[in-house]
């Protein structure tokens, strides 16, 4: 029965990628969710979709209450954007620490939807946003910005505790940069250890820009499927720790918000982002995850 499902899987991917050559399937890592080269070089975890418990009863109030939802089928950065990959674009780096391979910091949040633009344009896909309104057609190929929803669901991989990879805080030197050891900087990516699906720096490095607008108290009325934010607001939600972050603002349900939405000046040196885009016709391997 097991060998009958692991051929099913396998022609069901084998299928995806025939349909969709721009991207190709890397060797897999264990258990984790099958890495996908995209035709512009960077790799991407397919994260299948599933019902997770969001939020946070032991957090702050604004990770409560606690609800079930549902996230479709979606594919995301293994690591954060880049430096390099950023100027690839002709777009000026406004990095504080600089280096080609550390994560792109200091981008304010228009700044992130625009190289989603660029890069779905380079592959050929539709864009996800409109510059002149900053709406996000969800429906779209493109990149685009992770929901809050998808970031916490892939941060948490599966696990229902306060990190990744547990409880035990005196581990998170092995997952994150975070202010007890990053020496007031941040670092090359994917130096520290992954979470159980293979993504790395969700716990710290920089904190990454979601696509929904903040609201204190919106997990009060958040929808059950895919939940995409309020439909207005002044702030966009940040998520994981950075660098400069205490452990506790590293943990998988931790939320923020940042006013730089169109303004480099007003961007913290401990801002970046990663991509998603919607997996081809909502269909990717199911994640699973050792026990």
């Amino acid at each position: 029965m097991r060998l009958n499902k692991a051929i099913a899987a396998t022609c069901l991917l084998t299928m995806i990628f025939a349909i969709y050559p721009g991207c190709r399937r890397t060797e897999d890592t264990g258990s984790a969710p099958d890495a996908i080269t995209t035709q512009s070089g960077l790799e991407m975890v397919a994260i299948g979709g599933g019902w997770f418990e969001m939020g946070s009863s032991e957090g702050s109030d604004d990770e409560s209450p606690v609800h079930k939802v549902w996230v479709s089928p979606f594919w995301m950065d293994r690591y954060e954007v880049v430096q390099e990959q950023f100027k690839k674009f002709q777009f000026p780096d406004p990095s504080h620490f600089k280096n080609p391979k550390n994560p792109l910091d200091q981008i304010n949040w228009t700044d992130a939807t625009m190289y989603c633009n660029e890069r779905s344009l380079a592959e050929g896909l539709e864009p996800c946003y409109d510059e002149e309104t900053w709406d996000c057609n969800f429906a779209a190929n493109g990149y685009r910005l992770p929901t809050e929803a998808e970031w916490e669901y892939a941060c948490r991989a599966g696990t229902d505790s306060q990190y990744s990879f547990g409880r035990a805080i005196q581990k998170l030197k092995a997952h994150a940069w975070f202010a007890d050891n990053s020496s007031g900087k941040t670092h090359p990516v994917g130096l520290k250890q992954p979470n159980p699906w293979g993504l790395y720096d969700m716990h710290g490095n920089v904190s990454e820009w979601c696509s929904d607008f903040y609201v204190e108290d919106y997990y009060k009325q958040s929808s059950e499927r895919d939940p995409r934010g309020p439909a207005k607001g002044q702030e966009r939600v940040l998520r994981g720790g950075a660098w400069n972050s205490t452990a506790d603002s590293c943990r998988s349900t931790y939320r923020t918000s940042d006013p730089s939405i169109n303004d480099t000046c007003l961007a913290s040196d401990a801002i970046g982002f990663r991509c998603v885009r919607n997996a081809p016709n909502n269909v990717s391997s199911e994640p699973t995850i050792d026990e």
